[in-house]
């Protein structure tokens, strides 16, 4: 297992003071957020890949390693276009991965699941793997709709982020079967109360030992993801929170 940053940790630096405070952090893999208001937006990849691609490097010593890609489109034919241009970017980058939220609770299942796998073969052409998050708010908020969409969409993978199954609605209820499915893994501390889901590391409820056990149980070799959250209410300095969840989880794996 390799230990990344997310540029969501420092949201609100310019983009090439967040990755040089990475490098400083001695982080070597980045997880990249693109979105309407991340640092890299789906405009600018569409724009010019390959500058998108330089802004996302620099140096030797702290690679792109993940996509987390949130879309703010109008049809359907906008979304196809995003995702083929942050393929693309991938592709130049050697990242392996791309997150894409999965539909918003109440939506059909049957339907999402058809999308879901016309975006698998999408990716798995460019040689890629796609996850969905596990987040409040949309199909995958509770474990057995994950499970059940990675069932049904072959080659679709999970990006766990604990957070959303202790602060939601599944409020810290065993979310061991999502397990097999994880592909990618995004932390930090939450609780279980409102205004809890992002809290000081060591204060929440996140088993980050258990959580590595069971990744281990199935073999899991990919990245754990420091991804706090770089919010103006955040009641702690950004950067000696990502230190301390860096070494917490350098020392259990």
């Amino acid at each position: 297992m390799y230990v990344a940053c997310s540029t969501l940790c420092f949201a609100r630096l310019p983009l090439d003071r967040a990755l040089r405070l990475m490098a400083e952090l001695e982080f070597s893999k980045v997880d990249v957020a693109i979105g309407p208001t991340a640092h890299l937006k789906p405009s600018e990849v569409i724009e010019d890949v390959t500058r998108a691609g330089l802004r996302i490097r620099i140096g030797p010593t702290l690679t792109p390693a993940a996509f987390s890609v949130e879309f703010d489109v109008q049809s359907d034919t906008q979304y196809l276009q995003q995702i083929k241009a942050v393929c693309k970017l991938a592709r130049h980058t050697t990242v392996p991965l791309l997150t894409v939220p999965a539909a918003s609770n109440g939506s059909g299942l049957d339907a999402e699941i058809k999308r879901l796998r016309g975006l698998v073969q999408l990716v798995e052409a460019e040689g890629l793997t796609l996850t969905v998050p596990t987040r409040i708010g949309t199909l995958t908020e509770l474990p057995s709709t994950a499970r059940e969409l990675c069932e049904r969409v072959p080659g679709l993978g999970l990006t766990l982020d604990p957070s959303h199954f202790v602060n939601g609605p599944h409020q810290g209820a065993s979310y061991d079967e999502v397990f097999p499915y994880v592909r990618h893994v995004q932390l930090r501390d939450s609780g279980k109360g409102p205004g809890k889901f992002q809290v000081r590391v060591g204060q929440g409820e996140i088993e980050y030992g258990r959580i590595i056990s069971q990744l281990q149980r199935y073999r899991y070799d990919r990245l754990l993801t420091v991804a706090l959250h770089d919010v103006a209410e955040a009641p702690f300095a950004m950067e000696t929170e990502v230190r301390k969840l860096k070494y917490l989880l350098e020392s259990l794996i």
